[in-house]
């Protein structure tokens, strides 16, 4: 038996509610959780269906959680039931696999190498401002432009390849992250052979990404060339798999993760910055004056990355607001003890960055937007684990880099030659899916400078 820790237990909602907690989690995450962190501060125990989900909402909390006590939180609710989507990538996997697996892919993220793929990124970005440019005074919908802009910098950066052939990759993807939250919402219960309508887009989806990664592979073949890109490292790694079917299955699983992971929370974090940016004239103007000023009339290069300092803390502070990982769920592997609040073995544990994010004790106004919150030269001091838009401790996000230099050079260059504008009238609200989207799309009108 696990030892009984001392500490108090979580305030929160009678048992009784646990019926009608469920049904909030399914239709309005994001509500649940700002509802109890306004209701019970930073700690809160929510009964939902059979279980009770432990919330922690303090800087120390999640430091404690995701880094002091790592090894004792497992990925929880939510990314457990999505392993039946995505298998055992980098995203779901635990314990030595998890650790192999990022010892695999963890050099092709190194400075130097995101540093020479600079120019690479710059190349994608100003095709997508050639493209929008293109079809000026029309009405494009930005998810879908910025989906295909981060899968086009992936393909580059990290597989070597050309992504673009594959137009359905996104549609796929969403249905896979569909599934992911059913799966979630259903604890699992439905089997996947059962054929409701996301479930029969799911396993056709799933058939689809198998071919594209069997395709890479394929195309790729012996690797021989010593290419440094993440596709080369995980077909070596794959290859050496004592049993050839298990590396096959680890080799599809890897890559679908990086695939969805490497494009979706950067395609969520330009959507929402753009969105923000569009709210805010005097931000859209600033960042012009920036970038017109630093890239003249060229392309930025990773030696300008350090002058974008305005477009820089335009997307930290879109990240801030709109985190594109918006929930870390843990699952306890022993009784534990969380600012004082006792934790059993086996609770599944919360941090939502999203509301961690919005805390009035460390963000003044806290759901104003203002890039200013994060000027280098301002001094105001706030605990480290108070903003954590690429996660904490060992499971860091690996690709935060090239993902921030992808943000600040697409919006770099869109801010100097284009604006995009919302349509009036049109609501625009965030889905807690795997990532933070925007539900519905985002159609925003083109418009040349």
């Amino acid at each position: 038996m696990s030892a009984v820790l001392p500490g108090r237990v979580p305030p929160g909602p009678s048992r009784a509610a646990a019926v009608r907690m469920l049904v909030v989690m399914n239709r309005d995450r994001l509500g649940m959780m700002t509802s109890a962190a306004d209701r019970y501060g930073d700690a809160a125990r929510l009964p939902v269906g059979p279980k009770e989900l432990y919330f922690f909402n303090h800087p120390q909390h999640a430091k404690h959680v995701l880094a002091d006590n790592a090894a004792n939180y497992h990925k929880g609710i939510g990314l457990v039931h999505a392993r039946r989507a995505l298998g055992d990538g980098l995203l779901t996997s635990e314990g030595e696999l998890w650790r192999k697996q990022r010892k695999v892919i963890q050099p092709a993220f190194q400075s130097r190498r995101i540093a020479d793929q600079a120019g690479a990124v710059a190349e994608e970005a100003a095709a997508l401002v050639d493209r929008l440019r293109a079809r000026r005074a029309a009405v494009v919908d930005v998810p879908e432009e910025m989906t295909a802009l981060t899968l086009g910098v992936l393909g580059r950066t990290l597989l070597d390849t050309d992504l673009g052939r594959f137009p359905a990759l996104g549609d796929d993807f969403a249905a896979v992250q569909d599934q992911a939250m059913f799966e979630l919402a259903s604890l699992s219960a439905v089997p996947t052979w059962v054929p409701l309508p996301r479930q029969v887009r799911f396993r056709r989806a799933r058939r689809q990404l198998q071919r594209v990664v069997d395709r890479l592979v394929a195309e790729r073949g012996a690797v021989d060339d010593d290419r440094p890109d993440v596709l080369s490292r995980l077909i070596t790694s794959a290859g050496a798999e004592s049993d050839p079917g298990v590396g096959r299955q680890r080799l599809r699983d890897e890559l679908v993760t990086l695939l969805l992971a490497g494009h979706e929370t950067t395609a969520s974090t330009l959507s929402w910055s753009l969105y923000l940016i569009d709210r805010h004239p005097e931000v859209r103007e600033r960042l012009h004056e920036e970038a017109s000023r630093v890239l003249g009339g060229g392309l930025p290069t990773f030696e300008d990355l350090g002058r974008l300092r305005y477009a820089t803390m335009v997307v930290q502070e879109a990240m801030r607001l709109f985190p594109p990982v918006w929930l870390l769920p843990r699952k306890a592997i022993a009784a534990d003890e969380v600012g004082g609040y006792r934790v059993p073995a086996g609770a599944d544990v919360l941090v939502c960055p999203y509301t961690l994010h919005r805390h009035r004790d460390f963000w003044p106004d806290p759901h104003r937007f203002d890039p200013q919150r994060f000027d280098p030269d301002d001094r105001t001091e706030r605990p480290r684990y108070a903003y954590i838009p690429f996660g904490a401790g060992p499971r860091f996000c690996v690709g935060n880099h090239l993902g921030m230099l992808e943000a600040v050079f697409v919006l770099s260059l869109l801010a100097r030659d284009l604006v995009l504008t919302c349509l009036p009238g049109r609501p625009v609200v965030p889905e807690p899916m795997l990532s933070l989207r925007v539900r519905g799309g985002l159609p925003m009108r083109v418009a040349s400078r």
